[in-house]
């Protein structure tokens, strides 16, 4: 079943995003205040709005994709008086998770249905359509959303209540970081005890030292042909927004009272690599800065 869905945010996650909700056969009406981002999304048949509250006025589901939680929350107040009573609005974006409850509740009152629903994927799943959606809200929201979430991924899961998604998303994401950081340090080691790349990735994938980090974004070129080690660390997911991530989940930590010792310090050194200038690097090429001096290098 079709809908009419306002999309807003549509740079490198949200065009992806919103295209496959038009090869959805869904309606899509997008806005973005980048040009480049329009005239991509225009290309793959968003329509495209003069503004966010005209691509929300006739849309029965409304999705935003944005960088942070102060803007979510600024484009949520701002939309907030366009938005037809019977809508759906479902966040995407990778915030806080004070900032996501913040967000339900605006509309907590109109008693409109939200979700907070972060993803895992990166652009080549946003492209791809096989992202995974961790969905903070309501059973009823979430039984309305999940049609549309898997017009864009492959798989959405119901976390919780209000903000879940983004708690589990955060947690995702510092395991992310922090096994990145492990696998990295794995082959620093084994290439300083004479260890090929392709041996260690051989015995690893296939033992106890397997994850997501060494078999799918492998931190070293040549075992895993997909990926960005093999161009010159091109980002699937650059470092910057690796640190962001990894700053929400020490930010959450402390907030909680949740002792993330390892998180902490892989914060710190994402921190690091990004202050040297490597924030738009794929966050795998932080070897090059565990291997020593800048980061720079193979």
């Amino acid at each position: 079943m079709s809908s009419t869905i306002g999309f807003i945010g549509l740079g490198n996650m949200g065009g992806p995003m919103a295209a496959n909700l038009v090869k959805a056969h869904h309606k899509v009406t997008g806005f973005d205040v980048v040009p480049a981002a329009r005239e991509a999304a225009k290309e793959a048949g968003v329509v495209i709005a003069a503004s966010a509250a005209a691509a929300v006025a006739e849309a029965d589901v409304i999705v935003t994709m944005l960088p942070n939680g102060r803007l979510v929350l600024g484009v949520w107040n701002e939309i907030a008086a366009h938005v037809k009573p019977e809508a759906l609005i479902i966040d995407s974006s990778t915030i806080d998770v004070d900032s996501a409850r913040n967000a339900h509740g605006l509309f907590a009152a109109s008693g409109h249905l939200t979700l907070d629903a972060p993803v895992s994927g990166g652009t080549v799943g946003a492209q791809a359509a096989t992202l995974t959606f961790m969905a903070g809200g309501s059973k009823p929201a979430f039984a309305r959303a999940e049609p549309i979430l898997l017009a864009m991924g492959k798989r959405a899961v119901h976390c919780g209540e209000a903000g879940a998604g983004q708690a589990a998303k955060i947690c995702n994401n510092m395991i992310l970081g922090i096994s990145m950081i492990g696998v990295a340090e794995a082959f620093v080691l084994g290439e300083k005890l004479g260890l090929t790349h392709e041996a260690l990735f051989n015995v690893a994938s296939t033992s106890s030292g397997q994850c997501w980090a060494l078999t799918t974004n492998c931190p070293v070129p040549g075992p895993v042909p997909t990926s960005p080690a093999n161009r010159d660390y091109r980002p699937g997911f650059a470092a910057a927004l690796m640190l962001k991530d990894m700053k929400l989940s020490q930010d959450a930590a402390l907030s909680s009272g949740a002792a993330t010792p390892l998180g902490a310090h892989a914060t710190q050194l994402f921190d690091l690599f990004d202050k040297l200038g490597h924030g738009n690097e794929d966050f795998s090429a932080i070897i090059r800065f565990l291997r020593g001096g800048t980061g720079g290098g193979n």
